[in-house]
C-alpha cells in the first residue's frame, strides 16, 4: 500500500474493502486507541442497556431506582471505568468538588500534628472525589468570608478552635456547611468532632492515682495556646483539675515552650517548688523527648522514680524509651470522620452537633507504682 504525504492510502488495483460486520458497529472499547477511550454517561448506558438518564439518576441518587437496576448499572461504570467528568459533574451540580481545610499557623501549634489530621482530610476526601484547599494564614473571620464569597470551596472544615472563636458566629451564617476539629464553647447550629480532652485528662490522672501516686503535674502546651483559649488545651486543663479534685491528689498544672533549656527550666522549677511530684502528665507531644532527657539530667529515672506519659499519638508513645504510657491522640480517625460528616451534610443529611471520640488509655513502660508504694511493697 502506497503512502501519500506519510499517511496509508488506498491503491486504485487494491480489492475493496469487506463490509463492517453488523456486530463490530457495537460499542467496543477495546477496539479504541488510547485517545478515544473515553468512557461517556452514555456508553454505560448502552452498556447496562438502560437509558442515559437512568443512569445519571443512579450516579446523582436524585431518584429512586430499583436495586436491579441500580447494579447492573455500577457493574458497567466498574467494568467499563467510567469516571464522571469532574467540570462537567460540577455544572451540573453547581458545586466546585473542592473543600477548605482550614488550620490557621499560630504560635504555640505542633506542625507535625497538624499535618496528621490534613493528610487525613486529603485521603478522605479523594475517596468522595474531592480535593482538598489548604488555608494556613490566620486571618479569623475574614478569611472564612473570602472564601465562601469566591465560590471556590463547596464546604469548610475547620481546625485549632478556641473556646470563643471569633469565626464561629460567621460559621453559622454562611451558606456552606461545614465541620469543626474542636469544640467551642456554645456549639449551637454547628457540627463538631474531637477527642474527648477532658475525659484523657481523667483517666491519666486516675491511672497514675491507682498506682499510688498522690502528687501530679500537668506539662501543658507552650502560653500562647493556653492565652488563646484553645479548645483541647482547655478541656484537658479542666479535666485534670477535676480529676485531682476527685482522687484527693495533689495537682500542679504548668505550660512548657518546646525547647530543651527551657523544659529544663520548668521541670527543675516544678521539682523544687513540689518535691514530692511523682507522676507527670504531658499535654505537649515537642517536649517529650527534651523531658526524658532532663529527667535523666536530674537523676529521676522512669518509671522508678518518676511515673510519666502523654495525651499524643500511639507512634509518638512507641518511639521513646522506655515506651510512653498514653492516651490515643487519634488524629487519622478524626479527620476521616469530620470529612465524612462534611459529606453528609453536602448530600443534605442531619448530622451530630457535637461528637466526642473515647479517649483510650494504653498502659506502657514508663509508669509503674508510686516510688513510695514500691518501697512498701518490695520491703
Amino acid at each position: 500500500m502506497p503512502q501519500v504525504n506519510g499517511h496509508f492510502a488506498l491503491d486504485k488495483a487494491s480489492p475493496p474493502l469487506d463490509p463492517v460486520p453488523e456486530k463490530s458497529k457495537r460499542f467496543d472499547l477495546e477496539a479504541r486507541t488510547p485517545e478515544a477511550a473515553i468512557v461517556t454517561i452514555a456508553d454505560v448506558a448502552r452498556h447496562a442497556g438502560v437509558a442515559a438518564s437512568t443512569v445519571s439518576y443512579v450516579l446523582s441518587g436524585k431518584r429512586s431506582i430499583s436495586s436491579e437496576t441500580r447494579d447492573r448499572v455500577q457493574d458497567s461504570v466498574r467494568a467499563l471505568g467510567y469516571r464522571p467528568n469532574a467540570s462537567a459533574r460540577a455544572l451540573a451540580s453547581n458545586r466546585s468538588n473542592v473543600l477548605a481545610l482550614v488550620i490557621p499557623l499560630r504560635a504555640g501549634m505542633h506542625v507535625p500534628v497538624l499535618m496528621q489530621f490534613a493528610t487525613a482530610v486529603v485521603t478522605t476526601a479523594r475517596r468522595y472525589d474531592h480535593d482538598v484547599l489548604l488555608l494556613t494564614a490566620d486571618e479569623g473571620r475574614s478569611g472564612l468570608e473570602r472564601v465562601s464569597q469566591s465560590a471556590l470551596v463547596d464546604a469548610l472544615v475547620v481546625m485549632d478552635v478556641e473556646l470563643h472563636d471569633e469565626r464561629v458566629p460567621l460559621l453559622r451564617e454562611l451558606p456552606m456547611p461545614s465541620v469543626l476539629i474542636g469544640i467551642p464553647a456554645d456549639t449551637d447550629g454547628l457540627t463538631c468532632i474531637d477527642l474527648d480532652f477532658f475525659a484523657a485528662a481523667e483517666q491519666c490522672v486516675d491511672h497514675l492515682t491507682d498506682l499510688g501516686h498522690r502528687s501530679i503535674a500537668l506539662l501543658g502546651t507552650p502560653s500562647a495556646v493556653y492565652e488563646r483559649q484553645t479548645g483541647f488545651a482547655a478541656r484537658t486543663l479542666a479535666g485534670f483539675q477535676a480529676a485531682t479534685e476527685r482522687r484527693g491528689v495533689v495537682g500542679i498544672e504548668t505550660p512548657c515552650e518546646p525547647a530543651f533549656d527551657a523544659v529544663l527550666d520548668t521541670v527543675e522549677d516544678l521539682l523544687q517548688e513540689h518535691p514530692g511530684i511523682t507522676g507527670l502528665v504531658v499535654q505537649n507531644e515537642p517536649i517529650i523527648g527534651p523531658l526524658l532527657d532532663v529527667l535523666r539530667l536530674l537523676g529521676r529515672r522512669v518509671p522508678e522514680d518518676m511515673s510519666l506519659m502523654a495525651i499524643c499519638a500511639d507512634d509518638v508513645a512507641e518511639r521513646h524509651v522506655p515506651n510512653l504510657s498514653s492516651v490515643t491522640l487519634p488524629a487519622d480517625d478524626i479527620g476521616q470522620r469530620a470529612v465524612e460528616m462534611l459529606i453528609a451534610k453536602l448530600e443534605g443529611s442531619q448530622t451530630e452537633a457535637v461528637t466526642l471520640v473515647p479517649a483510650q488509655l494504653v498502659a506502657r513502660a514508663s509508669t509503674s507504682a508510686a516510688p513510695d508504694v514500691h518501697a512498701r511493697t518490695t520491703a
